[in-house]
């Protein structure tokens, strides 16, 4: 009896071996993975269905964001002078063609129709033509535009339109992560990711006003006018430039922040326009040079080098050579800071000028006038 069992042990364990054996070097013999000729054995992820989105992903962002990004093309009866504006030859086919046509993208702000976009972007276009997400084509009609901040409001008649939701630029600080979204080179529309790079970039020779947001995320020619968003899917800014020696990304792009922007869409719908402060004066960083043409001694604020005659200023006593500190309490370092802070002034209405004449304080109640109409930028 122990003889028969410790035989049929003995046969159990070699045919288990060989079973194991055959198994791993011969599956398909045994019916086992790959028993079809030409099949691999695959390892798959578990799927938990349409949630199962990758802790890194954007794409939420993206998804809220796009929806209310649009494309924007142009066409213009007017033929462009040779040698014109660059950034016009930038996002145009060709200038020399007659009509020419433009490409550009825009933002639905608001269920009514108001889009935003940039200024250049449609300017002296006979004909405007926005494409949603969706496929749907409206004629845009221009509500207004503002050179200065390089900004226009269009309109569109369509029903049912998404709209984008407003972030705050505020707040967002170097190295936040960032979403891109637009139509670069017409070849429909496109999200890219960056981060921020830096905040409050100015004197670049853009725009009049300047406070850019500069990101990496890929911007291109067609992404003008689109949107910089957040990785939630909020509205930072409007895409508006790039710095580029090929013509393409180069990690450097602008965006104008939506703190600029709502002021602008605001005055725009309100009034047609926007109306900003102006007191005539020609405003010069202080150099050396200067402060030793003038004799000041000084170090900070914005040195006045011409005063308009009979303008705001030269009425209200301001001299060539007097240097500006701070307007209506706000210190002003640079030219930039005080283009803007004059501008936010309402005209009409007198403000408080702290400035330096002969190295002596002095304070001055100048009431600004309008700004004139700009004249056009060499981008």
């Amino acid at each position: 009896m122990k003889r028969t069992w410790l035989l049929f042990s003995q046969a159990v364990t070699v045919l288990l071996a060989a079973y194991f054996v055959v198994a791993t070097l011969k599956p398909q013999w045994v019916g086992g993975p790959g028993t079809r000729s030409g099949t691999v054995p695959l390892i798959e992820a578990a799927s938990n269905g349409a949630q199962d989105i990758p802790a890194a992903s954007f794409r939420l962002a993206a998804q809220k964001a796009s929806v209310a990004v649009v494309s924007i093309s142009t066409q213009s009866a007017r033929q462009a002078a040779p040698g014109g504006d660059p950034w016009s030859r930038f996002f145009n086919s060709d200038p020399n063609d007659q009509p020419s046509g433009g490409l550009g993208s825009g933002v639905i702000v608001s269920p009514s129709g108001y889009i935003l976009t940039n200024n250049h972007v449609i300017d002296d276009a006979d004909e405007i033509d926005v494409l949603l997400q969706d496929g749907r084509h409206a004629s845009g009609k221009v509500i207004g535009t503002d050179p200065d901040s390089d900004l226009a409001v269009l309109k569109i008649e369509l029903d049912k339109l998404p709209a984008i939701v407003w972030g705050n630029s505020d707040t967002v600080q170097v190295g936040d992560q960032v979403l891109a979204i637009g139509n670069p080179f017409g070849v429909g529309q496109t999200v890219t990711s960056g981060i921020i790079s830096a905040l409050g970039r100015n004197q670049l020779g853009i725009n009049t006003f300047e406070n850019f947001i500069q990101t990496d995320a890929a911007i291109n020619p067609g992404n003008s006018g689109g949107a910089l968003v957040d990785t939630a899917g909020n509205l930072l800014g409007i895409n508006t430039a790039i710095y580029s020696q090929s013509g393409g990304s180069m990690g450097i792009g602008f965006a104008i922040p939506v703190s600029t922007a709502r002021l602008v869409l605001d005055a725009i719908v309100k009034d047609g326009k926007v109306t900003r402060g102006w007191i005539g004066v020609e405003p010069n960083e202080l150099t050396a040079e200067l402060k030793e043409t003038f004799g000041v001694k000084t170090d900070r604020g914005v040195i006045i080098t011409g005063v308009l005659q009979n303008g705001p200023a030269s009425r209200a006593g301001l001299h060539p050579g007097d240097v500006i500190a701070q307007v209506e309490g706000k210190p002003v370092n640079n030219v930039s800071e005080l283009l803007t802070a004059v501008a936010a002034l309402k005209p009409g209405t007198a403000a408080k000028f702290q400035l330096e004449r002969q190295n002596q304080a002095l304070s001055l109640d100048i009431t600004p006038g309008v700004r004139p109409k700009p004249k056009a930028i060499q981008r």
